[in-house]
């Protein structure tokens, strides 16, 4: 066992655990944070992304060694109810989520993607979320918010 300091949402946090161990499960099982989920626990369905100093990855495979020093933000993290992220907003207002469980993932990897590109064409959203699965088939409501999100990220 080993002490991992990191931040989480802005907040310091230590964790006592395996370095080895999935940053997913000290999120989970040591924060009590429910939004990132696991889904397949092989980096293949994204429900379990977070962004790690503004980059999305997948908590499920990363170890917690590699997260020493840097900075994770979650879906609560992004932004508040008060004051949501523009792609969280988009999500509500396009009425996105229906069981929800893959929702974290979209946005968490389109808010980074956005941040890093904010005049995307619709080509390259689609190549940034390629790999994220939806069984409840909402893509084209997922996309639709994305596109919304993206103009207003554009006016700001």
């Amino acid at each position: 066992m080993a002490i991992t300091q990191f931040k989480v949402d802005g907040k310091g946090v230590k964790i006592d655990g395996d370095p080895a161990m999935p940053l997913l499960y000290a999120l989970r099982d040591d924060l009590n944070l429910k939004n990132p989920k696991f889904g397949c626990g092989l980096a293949q369905c994204g429900a379990c992304t977070v962004q790690l100093d503004g980059a999305a990855i997948r908590s499920c495979v990363m170890p917690l060694a590699a997260i020493e020093g840097k900075s994770v933000t979650t879906l609560a993290g992004l932004g508040t109810p008060e004051k949501p992220h523009p792609i969280q907003a988009a999500f509500l207002a396009e009425q996105v989520p229906q069981c929800g469980y893959c929702i974290n993932g979209w946005v968490m990897t389109a808010a980074a993607f956005l941040k890093e590109k904010p005049k995307a064409s619709d080509a390259e959203l689609r190549e940034a979320l390629r790999d994220l699965k939806c069984r409840c088939g909402t893509h084209v409501s997922i996309l639709r918010a994305i596109k919304r999100a993206q103009v207003e990220m554009n006016k700001a």
